[in-house]
């Protein structure tokens, strides 16, 4: 089944979610803010997506410019600052099967759907 990890508040997981709804496929929706996920998950994730995490890291959100910028980190420290904050988390994520995308122009969402 489809999934896609979704923030609400934001216009581009908005955009996404829609693109599945007119699809007419069934999917679940994760809303990754509420049902965090864990280091692991997180991982299956971002072998899924094949890339880095700090691919995956919002670069302009307050909690990584105040904490975590400029320091040189592994790839376990990003991923636990991810699950600790999880708006940290790149948006949205769409899963279909073994294929991933982060829904970064929406549009994109159609390459695996």
């Amino acid at each position: 089944m489809i999934r896609i990890y979704h923030n609400p508040r934001c216009r581009k997981s908005r955009e996404g979610l829609a693109i599945l709804e007119a699809s007419g496929k069934e999917f679940e929706i994760i809303k990754y803010l509420d049902d965090q996920l864990t280091a692991e998950q997180l991982r299956e994730v971002l072998s899924k997506l094949n890339i880095k995490p700090i691919d995956l890291v919002r670069k302009n959100e307050a909690i990584w410019k105040s904490d975590y910028k400029g320091k040189t980190l592994s790839d376990k420290q990003i991923i636990d600052a991810m699950v600790a904050h999880p708006k940290l988390i790149e948006r949205p994520i769409v899963i279909n099967k073994k294929k991933a995308v982060v829904g970064r122009p929406p549009e994109s969402i159609l390459n695996i759907i």
